[in-house]
C-alpha cells in the first residue's frame, strides 16, 4: 500500500491560516515589506506550524537570525588569510552556519563600507583589530557579535584569538642568536601593531650580547614590496647577518632580488618570515618561517563567535595559540668575517 504524500504547505494556505492575503505573505516572505507586529507574528506562526519553506531572509525575520556569519581578511592576496578562513569555514560549516567573506584591501577608510554593508548580513563578524577604529566602534554600537584574530587587540570585552607576535619573534631572535647571528635587520610594516611586537620580541632576544640593529618600513606586506625593497636592505651598508620580515611574502621578494643581486642565502645572509605560507618550502632557498597558526586560529575563532552568538556564557579574554619555528634552508650559521 502507497502512503500518499502530504501535500506541501502554498503560500495561500499560509496566507488563509494567517488570516492575511496571499500578497501580504508574499511580501512578509520575500522581506520586502515590514507590517505590525500582530500580523508579523501570526503569518510567523503559520509558517511554522505549516512547515513552509522560507528563504534566508524571511527566516531572519521571524527568528531573528540570518544563519550567516561574517569574517573580513586583510587582503585576500596573502595565503596567510586562505588557512584562517579554512579554519573559519570548517567550524562554521560544523555548526550548520553559511560563511561570508570580505576583503578589506588592507583599507584604513574609517567608514570601510565592505564592513558596514557585510554587518547587515550575518549573525556575527570575526574581524582584525587593525582595522580602523571607527569602523570597529560602528559594529559593537549596532549590537553585532564580534571576536578578534591577531594578538595585541586593544578590545579587551571581545574575544581575541591569535598567537603571541612578542613571544614568536623572541623565539625566532633566540634561534638567530644561537646560529651566532649579531648583525641583524627587520622589514617590517609600519601598518600592522604586530610589526612593532614582532620588532620588539626580536630585539629582546639580543639583550646581553654585542647586536646591531636597523629597521626598514615596507609599505605593504607583499612579495612585490619585498622585492622592491631588497636592494636597499642587502646593499646600503655591510651586509647583516641576517635579515628577517614582517611576514612571508615579504621574504619570498627579498629572496628572488637577492639571488638576481648574487648575494648567496644563507651562506652570506640568513633570511626569515612569519606566517609559515606553504609556498615557503617551495621557494630556494626553503624559507625558516615561524608558523603563526592561522588556520587554528580561524577555526577558533569561529567556536568563539558561535557560542557568544548562542548566549553561551563565557569570560571575554585572548585566547592566546603556542607558534612555532619551521626552520628550512634560508637560515644557517653566522659567516666568518674577515675582521672577526
Amino acid at each position: 500500500m502507497t502512503v500518499p504524500r502530504k501535500r506541501a504547505a502554498t503560500i495561500r494556505d499560509v496566507a488563509e491560516a494567517a488570516q492575511v492575503s496571499t500578497a501580504t505573505v508574499s511580501k512578509f516572505v520575500n522581506g520586502n515589506q515590514r507590517f505590525t507586529a500582530e500580523v508579523e507574528a501570526r503569518i510567523a506562526q503559520a509558517v511554522r506550524q505549516l512547515g513552509y519553506s522560507l528563504n534566508p531572509m524571511a527566516r531572519g525575520m521571524i527568528t531573528g537570525q540570518t544563519g550567516n556569519v561574517g569574517i573580513v581578511i586583510l587582503d585576500i592576496r596573502n595565503p596567510y588569510f586562505t588557512s584562517l578562513v579554512k579554519g573559519a569555514a570548517r567550524q562554521a560549516a560544523s555548526a550548520g552556519l553559511n560563511l561570508i567573506i570580505a576583503d578589506a584591501e588592507e583599507s584604513t577608510s574609517p567608514e570601510l563600507g565592505v564592513l558596514q554593508s557585510l554587518r547587515r548580513r550575518v549573525d556575527g563578524l570575526i574581524v582584525s583589530a587593525r582595522l580602523p577604529a571607527p569602523a570597529i566602534e560602528s559594529l559593537f554600537d549596532s549590537g553585532t557579535p564580534v571576536v578578534f584574530y591577531g594578538r595585541p587587540s586593544p578590545y579587551e570585552n571581545n574575544h581575541n584569538v591569535g598567537c603571541d607576535n612578542y613571544a614568536a619573534a623572541l623565539m625566532l631572535g633566540r634561534h638567530l642568536r644561537e646560529l651566532g647571528h649579531r648583525r641583524i635587520s627587520y622589514l617590517g610594516f609600519s601598518g600592522a601593531r604586530w610589526s612593532f611586537e614582532r620588532e620588539r620580541g626580536l630585539k629582546d632576544a639580543f639583550k646581553g650580547v654585542d647586536a646591531r640593529f636597523r629597521s626598514f618600513d615596507a609599505h605593504a606586506p607583499s612579495a612585490e614590496e619585498g622585492e622592491r625593497l631588497a636592494s636597499t636592505v642587502l646593499l646600503s651598508q655591510e651586509l647583516d647577518d641576517a635579515i628577517v620580515t614582517y611576514n612571508d611574502l615579504l621574504a619570498m621578494g627579498l629572496l628572488v632580488e637577492a639571488k638576481s643581486l648574487g648575494i648567496r642565502v644563507p651562506e652570506q645572509v640568513s633570511v626569515a618570515g612569519f606566517d609559515n605560507l606553504a609556498y615557503g618550502r617551495l621557494v630556494s632557498p626553503a624559507l625558516t618561517s615561524v608558523d603563526m597558526m592561522g588556520e587554528a586560529t580561524g577555526e577558533l575563532a569561529m567556536r568563539k563567535l558561535v557560542g557568544v552568538i548562542k548566549g553561551q556564557p563565557s569570560v571575554h579574554e585572548d585566547d592566546v595559540l603556542q607558534s612555532r619555528i619551521v626552520a628550512r634552508e634560508s637560515t644557517g650559521p653566522r659567516r666568518t668575517r674577515v675582521n672577526d
